[in-house]
């Protein structure tokens, strides 16, 4: 057997000093109560903070507040108590700057030599700017075109595929070359972005917002909205509001 590197090195590798240098990418390491315990220059700046010491042993909820904070929380203690990792997980962060993008977030269990989960490591990275210019866009370009024409309609991946003349798989795999997602992700990702475009602009009622993104229901709409911004859509609009005020 080769001997272990890590076992050599001269003090613990958390990686911190290559995230610090990835300023697409959220990174921390929390413990089992949810307090940072590392975290990378991006999240500090997007929390509005000055150094890392800020954020050091402070929970979401002590820097982000109710209700972004909550829903960070909440999503931390379900890896956390259940053990199972969150992958790739589309989400629409809001920062504390006023910048609001679309990341794909991760958080992976740490456990002890004796399997117990005592903290959690995870990673937001943000979407990249989507090829247009390649010859997979060109093939999608019929199918985009449509839903976005079209986003009262509830359209299927199966139907874009078929729009498309692409098999589901090889949909799949040219929206991930293109925008990064799949083409469900992507589905979900026009939609929440037009609702909050409505939520921020007009007075719409919330079930008028739904149905002209392609949701048969209030309900069905506000469990998308929150999966993907961690607020319902009352919660988005009246945040939108307090940050004009």
């Amino acid at each position: 057997m080769p001997p272990n590197l890590l076992d050599e090195l001269g003090r613990t590798f958390t990686g911190e000093e290559l995230f610090d240098h990835l300023l697409d990418i959220v990174y921390f390491i929390k413990n089992k109560d949810g307090q940072y315990l590392v975290v990378n220059q991006t999240l500090v700046r997007r929390c509005r903070l000055s150094d890392k010491r800020s954020l050091i042993g402070k929970t979401a909820i002590e820097v982000l507040g109710s209700p972004l904070g909550e829903s960070f929380t909440q999503q931390d203690q379900k890896v956390l108590s259940t053990g199972h990792a969150l992958l790739s997980q589309l989400e629409l962060h809001i920062h504390l700057t006023g910048e609001v993008g679309w990341c794909l977030t991760t958080k992976l269990p740490l456990r002890n030599k004796s399997g117990t989960v005592i903290g959690l490591v995870g990673v937001s990275q943000d979407l990249r700017i989507p090829d247009t210019e390649s010859s997979d866009y060109a093939q999608l370009s019929r199918a985009i075109r449509l839903v976005m024409a079209n986003l009262s309609e509830r359209h299927s991946v199966r139907e874009l595929a078929d729009y498309a003349g692409l098999s589901r798989y090889q949909l799949d795999r040219r929206m991930r070359c293109v925008f990064g997602i799949t083409a469900g992700q992507w589905l979900t990702k026009v939609r929440v972005d037009r609702a909050q475009s409505l939520l921020h602009e007009t007075e719409d009622a919330i079930s008028a917002i739904a149905y002209q993104t392609g949701y048969s229901d209030q309900s069905a709409f506000s469990r998308v909205f929150r999966k993907a911004t961690g607020l319902t859509p009352l919660q988005f609009r009246q945040t939108r509001v307090l940050e004009r005020d």
